[in-house]
């Protein structure tokens, strides 16, 4: 494990987004190390029930929640499914809801996870235990299906000479290391200053195996369908792609949409009342005091909403 702390990021800013009170129903749907829990726990006697699908965070989850009977409730599994899971447990309306997206430190940090393209360990990246693994995706999509997955999810300008580089290699023995897909991407792809090589690839690949843009799109419908009148939602969020998604989820809930033509009607769904607002408009930055204390917060965006009366949008057919 690396001995860089775990620091939470944008904690005190979560923590008044959320604005915990005695009495009220959280969900940490990105439970991770913690840190999130553990504030909304010492603001207020409220209870948590923290989701995580990585068996590591879950286990970690439970264990705290020895420390705090009836109000810290950890469960295994998606935030995509979290209105389903909560209902499970009788539970058909809650009042904040923080998700943390992307992968966590301690995930990036144990070289056995495969995230990590500055130590060695298997190509896998998986946060839980299911589906296919990074090594599948590199040794068995077509060389045009990865060029497209790195250029969409990675950003990476050269993905073609990329997937030129993995399929060439791959013929020669199976990718199924971190370091040996960072030695074989590195010479090919856009030299970017202070990013190492292979960034860009090893963020495509995170993205494809846990769906993780899909799995935010699940969990923002989840979230409006969860919380109550008045109930906050903050989302933090480390990438363009993830944050474009929040925006525009939030600013179409809130009405705050781009108007189309006035020659082309809005959509029935569109004409929806708004099932959100927004307290602030805009992104929530960390401070360069704080960017100072965690590198890791440099690229944190925080958006905040909070849910109206109105009823949880129809998901288009």
């Amino acid at each position: 494990m690396s001995q860089i702390p775990h620091s939470p990021v944008l904690l005190a800013e979560v923590l008044a987004g959320i604005a915990p009170r005695d009495g009220a129903v959280i969900v940490d749907g990105t439970f991770g190390a913690g840190g999130y829990t553990r504030a909304f726990l010492a603001a207020a006697d409220c209870r948590v029930y923290a989701i995580d699908r990585d068996p590591g965070a879950f286990a970690a989850a439970q264990a705290l929640a020895a420390g705090y009977p009836e109000r810290l409730f950890p469960i295994e599994g998606r935030f995509g499914e979290m209105d389903r899971l909560l209902s499970e447990l009788g539970i058909a309306a809650v009042d904040g809801i923080a998700l943390d997206i992307g992968v966590s430190s301690m995930q990036i940090d144990q070289a056995d996870r495969g995230f990590s393209f500055r130590t060695d360990g298997p190509l896998d990246m998986r946060m839980g235990g299911d589906g296919p693994t990074a090594a599948d995706l590199v040794n068995e999509e077509e060389e045009g299906d990865l060029a497209d997955m790195i250029f969409h999810l990675g950003g990476e300008r050269r993905s073609r000479q990329v997937a030129r580089a993995i399929v060439a290699a791959r013929r020669e023995a199976p990718i199924t290391r971190t370091l040996q897909l960072a030695e074989i991407v590195a010479p090919h792809a856009e030299r970017v200053v202070g990013i190492h090589a292979a960034t860009k690839t090893f963020q495509a690949l995170r993205i494809r195996v846990n769906d993780e843009l899909g799995e935010l799109e699940r969990g923002l419908r989840a979230a409006e369908r969860l919380l109550r009148a008045a109930g906050r939602l903050v989302v933090v969020s480390f990438h363009s792609l993830e944050d474009r998604i929040v925006k525009r989820f939030l600013d179409d809930r809130s009405g705050h949409a781009a108007s189309p033509s006035r020659h082309s009607p809005l959509p029935v769904e569109r004409r929806a009342e708004p099932s959100f607002r927004l307290p602030k408009r805009g992104a929530v930055k960390p401070t360069e005091a704080e960017i100072a204390r965690n590198p890791r917060a440099r690229s944190a965006r925080m958006r905040v909403a909070e849910r109206t009366a109105a009823p949880a949008w129809a998901e288009a057919a």
